[in-house]
């Protein structure tokens, strides 16, 4: 029984979206990739809506109110979610004026203020130019190369970058355990790009005498023989970004948020975002309740820029 009313939820939806697709064609006279980019958007709704067990004819301003606070939980850009929000409102304009729904519940929504300053986001094309000005010949450089591949590949905070062990990477998973703010450890997708850098990298660091009580932290100071701290890592960023051209204010924050910007234009769901990003105000426990592990990586390995990239080089 509730596999037929599966079923038919899943045929109505997308009656639904054709309906909503020739609306936009035939009543609104939009272009094809406007079409396209507010259906596009329109799917984030509706996988954040599927993952919370919403139908998408019962949904209150509430949960729309949730979606749009994980959009600004994880970074994006003000603009793009008043963008998002304003594809939102269509379509449940358009529920209403089918006779879907009899109260459209996105009337309150309220979009983000444009003149609100969120952190600067590279794009995908400066991101490989920041990572391509690292000097590989310098003894460093294989270890810089794998802290810019895990930090934008694993969206991680600084902090949660220098405290890295070697005992939570689980390489041939395709994961590390990360503690993040509040001591809440969260699992992570790590990408084969960068458990590529990390495999180059050791090798060179087992040329290094590291101090006593420091032997298992991932990345190290060969002068100073312990982990670096928070301010190498802004040099670092700082230094390449000079070095590649990039004139914007970033620091090691700017890679965490446009790993999450970029996911998300590239298709990736919303709660996975969130859940990579360890953000505090979703417990572990309900992430992998909606989320199980393989899931995730395959949501995050999949739209990773920089993953779709690696697998073109190799040919896979």
């Amino acid at each position: 029984m509730e596999i037929n009313e599966e079923k038919q939820k899943k045929e109505r939806l997308a009656l639904i979206i054709r309906k909503y697709r020739q609306y936009l064609k035939l009543e609104k006279s939009l272009s094809a990739n406007t079409q396209e980019a507010y259906l596009t958007d329109l799917d984030k709704l509706l996988s954040y809506l599927l993952l919370e067990g919403i139908d998408v004819l019962d949904v209150s301003l509430a949960d729309l109110q949730r979606f749009a606070a994980g959009l600004h939980d994880i970074g994006i850009h003000a603009r793009s979610q008043a963008r998002i929000l304003s594809g939102v409102k269509s379509f449940f304009r358009f529920l209403l004026l089918a006779d879907y729904l009899e109260a459209d519940p996105s009337e309150l929504l309220e979009s983000p203020k444009i003149g609100l300053r969120l952190p600067e986001v590279l794009t995908v094309e400066e991101i490989d130019r920041v990572i391509g000005a690292v000097d590989l010949s310098k003894p460093e450089g294989q270890r810089n190369r794998a802290i810019l591949e895990t930090l934008y590949s694993c969206g991680l905070r600084v902090s949660e970058l220098i405290s890295l062990k070697l005992s939570e990477l689980y390489l041939a998973e395709g994961f590390i355990k990360v503690e993040g703010k509040g001591s809440k450890q969260r699992l992570v997708p790590i990408s084969p790009r960068a458990i590529h850098e990390l495999t180059l990298y050791f090798a060179d660091r087992t040329q290094i005498e590291i101090k006593r009580g420091y032997e298992d932290f991932v990345f190290i100071s060969a002068r100073r023989r312990k982990p670096l701290s928070r301010i190498m890592i802004f040099h670092l960023i700082k230094e390449l970004a000079q070095q590649a051209g990039i004139t914007k204010n970033i620091s090691p924050h700017t890679f965490r948020h446009s790993f999450a910007t970029h996911l998300l234009e590239g298709g990736a769901n919303l709660r996975a975002i969130q859940a990579m990003l360890g953000h505090e105000s979703i417990g572990t426990t309900e992430i992998y309740t909606h989320i199980d592990r393989n899931r995730l990586r395959s949501e995050i390995i999949d739209h990773h820029p920089r993953n779709i990239k690696y697998r073109k080089e190799k040919g896979s």
